[in-house]
This record gives C-alpha cells, structure tokens and sequence, in this order.
C-alpha cells in the first residue's frame, strides 16, 4: 500500500485539484457557491479576491479593450503565484485538459504507439508561434483570439454550464494526442502552455536529479510529457531549470531509485556550483 501510494501520490493530488476547482465552480453556477466563482479566464475567491488569466489579459490589451482594476489586480496575483511555484503548474494542476492529454498519453504507451512512431514530426516551439500568432490576431480583429476558440475554454464551460461543443473538444485533443502527435496539443500546440513556460522560467519549485542515485533506467522520460527537460538523467546532478517543465512529478513517482524529486531554486543551483566544483577537481 505504501509503495503503491508513493508511485501515484502526486497524481492523486493533482487530479484531487483538477476535479476540486471543477466542482468549486460548477457549485457556484448550479447551488450559488461563493469560494470559487467565475471560470479560469476570470474568477473570484469569496466576492473578493479577485484571479484573472494573464494570457487571456495580454489578448484583451492588444484587442484595445480598457481593463477593469479587478482584472489586473487578478492577473498579478496569477502571475506571481506562478512565477513562485513555476508557471506550468497550471498545466498539470490546474487545467482540465491534463486529464484528457494523460489519458491519450497512458494508452499510447499501453498500445505501443510510442514505439512505433519515435520520432516527432513537429517542434515544441510551434506553440510560441501560436502564442504570438495569437496576440496578433487579438489585435488585428479586436477579440480575445484564442479564448474565441479555446478549447480549454470550451471544455471547463461543458463542465460548468452544460455546454456541448467542451466535450466535442475533449474528444479531438483525445484523438490528436493518441494518434497524431504524442502530448501533441499540451506539448506542441498550446499557446496558454507556452505563455506558462516564459512565466515559469524563474521560478522557485524545481525538480532536482542526483546522478549518484540514478541508474538510468528512464522510465522518467517514458511518462514525462516533456521530456526534453530531463536532458541530465544519466549525466550530472542537475535541477530541471526549463519553464517547460509541469512540475506534475510523475518523474518523482516513477523514480525507484530516489534520484528524483523536488527541490528550491537557490539550492538547486548551489547543489549545480558544488557539483562543478567537484567535476573540475
């Protein structure tokens, strides 16, 4: 039982998370709940406190719409809370997506499709390009490009409010994950992924690799949905320092040999210097 609650510990949490605010929402729409209001575009804590998407903000400033205090007021706090804990943990933790990307992920590795398909046709920086794509049009067509077609947006409205096209979403992304492009739309496509990668490059909460414990086996890399972030397995003590990185901590979970898990920043890169130190003796 302990074992198997380390291997899925994390997991749990973040799907616990996932589901949580899901719930907190639609208890606000269906029975008046006040804890949690709105949507993950914009929403507030209590009536008071008040959370606002900085991507979703960028977009309504370059469609010239006049912002309201309560929106940049929560978009602050979005930001610093993501620059302190690392921006794609909104991916892992927070976006209902996650579920749906994790799902495709497992089954293809199930279905060997991994093992068939080993090479990406197509680069992770396409989802920058769609994130600039997407302030240009906000402010070429005065609209909140990608909320317009989200289908985050679409999916946590089908949840919420009983909307149908969130499911008809849903079932894509499925289908294009498992047999299209491996983490294709998290990993590639996702333009709120790339804005979360540029916030989450300084932040505090990393993950850190100690190559002294580490056997290489990789099963690391096998359920990382960005795996390119885990270029030191094998090689040195290192901390993931990529804002790419989810911080979900499957890494951590599937890791039987303690090689992995989370660290601070600062010392992460104090563990990196004495590494060095010790390299260049």
């Amino acid at each position: 039982m302990t074992r198997l609650w380390n291997k899925y510990r994390y997991l749990f949490f973040r799907r616990f998370t996932q589901i949580g605010l899901l719930v907190l929402y639609f208890g606000a729409n269906a029975w008046g709940w006040t804890l949690l209001m709105g949507n993950l575009s914009a929403s507030s804590i209590l009536g008071i406190i008040p959370l606002s998407d900085p991507f979703a903000g960028l977009q309504m400033l370059a469609a010239g719409a006049v912002m309201a205090t309560d929106l940049l007021i929560g978009m602050l706090l979005v930001s610093v809370f993501y620059l302190v804990v690392g921006g794609r943990a909104f991916c892992s933790w927070v976006c209902p997506i996650n579920i749906i990307t994790d799902a495709a992920a497992l089954l293809r590795r199930k279905l060997g499709i991994d093992a068939i398909a080993k090479r990406q046709p197509a680069s992770r920086n396409m989802r920058y390009w769609v994130l600039a794509l997407s302030l240009v049009l906000s402010f070429i067509l005065g609209v909140t490009a990608f909320e317009f077609i989200s289908p985050i947006s679409m999916l946590h409205r089908g949840i919420v409010f009983g909307l149908g096209f969130g499911w008809a979403a849903m079932f894509i992304i499925f289908i294009f994950d498992l047999f299209v492009l491996k983490n294709g739309w998290c990993g590639h496509v996702c333009p709120l992924g790339g804005f979360y990668s540029l916030v989450g490059k300084t932040s505090l909460i990393r993950v850190q690799h100690t190559v002294e414990n580490c056997t290489a086996c990789m099963k690391c890399k096998a359920v990382c949905p960005e795996g390119q972030v885990l270029h030191m397995i094998n090689k040195q003590s290192l901390a993931v320092l990529s804002g790419e990185c989810t911080n979900c901590a499957r890494c951590i979970e599937v890791c039987d040999d303690d090689a992995l898990g989370f660290s601070l920043r600062k010392f992460a890169k104090q563990q990196k210097r004495e590494s060095n130190n010790e390299s260049n003796k």
